[in-house]
């Protein structure tokens, strides 16, 4: 089986027990997880060979009780994207502090954009009532900037992901609610909880 592999905190702690999982390779969905999958041995495939994946595990900055998520907090939220719909099924594993009732109230959405777009958009962001914030030193794998923006309306977020997808210069926003999680396993005090969608 080739895996597909997130990026951030929590997928680190499951990069470490790869190495005991037999796995004809994985597909990374940032340049720190190909890395520090390459240094366990793990084989790196090139998503353009690889076919549609079987599962992508990843974690989330936020979820909601339909497994839409926030991602994008570590930067990879477009090839994180592109990996997630090429797979058949998205395995998001968070704790429960990363539950939420409504998306982007306690989290901004991050949009990576263009860098010759990045003041219109912003602009364009304030006009739908978002506030965003330019992440300083931070380029993307793709050579672009993100945008952390505060104060959006994330009631419809399949509506606001789409939304916001269509401004220009805009390459990708980090909520995922068109293709959201499959299944969620949520860390907490009494275990781990299984939700499916």
């Amino acid at each position: 089986m080739i895996l597909g592999v997130g990026t951030g905190s929590t997928v680190n702690c499951l990069i470490e027990l790869l190495p005991t999982v037999k796995l004809a390779g994985a597909v990374a969905s940032s340049q720190v997880t190909e890395d520090k999958l390459r240094a366990l041995g793990i084989e790196i495939v090139d998503l353009n060979f690889a076919g549609t994946l079987d599962i992508y595990i990843d974690g989330a900055d936020e979820v909601n009780e339909h497994l839409q998520l926030i991602k994008g907090g570590g930067g990879a939220l477009t090839r994180e994207k592109i990996v997630a719909a090429a797979s058949n099924k998205f395995i998001c594993m968070v704790d429960e502090s990363k539950s939420v009732e409504v998306l982007g109230r306690e989290f901004p959405v991050p949009i990576e954009v263009l860098p010759q777009a990045r003041s219109y958009v912003a602009r364009q962001l304030a006009v739908m009532g978002g506030e965003p914030v330019y992440r300083e030193d931070f380029v993307t794998d793709y050579g672009n900037v993100i945008l952390d923006t505060y104060d959006l309306d994330v009631s419809n977020p399949i509506a606001l992901e789409k939304e916001l997808n269509n401004i220009v210069g805009v390459v990708c926003n980090g909520i995922f609610a068109a293709n959201q999680a499959d299944v969620l396993l949520k860390a907490g005090s009494n275990g781990v909880t299984t939700l499916i969608r």
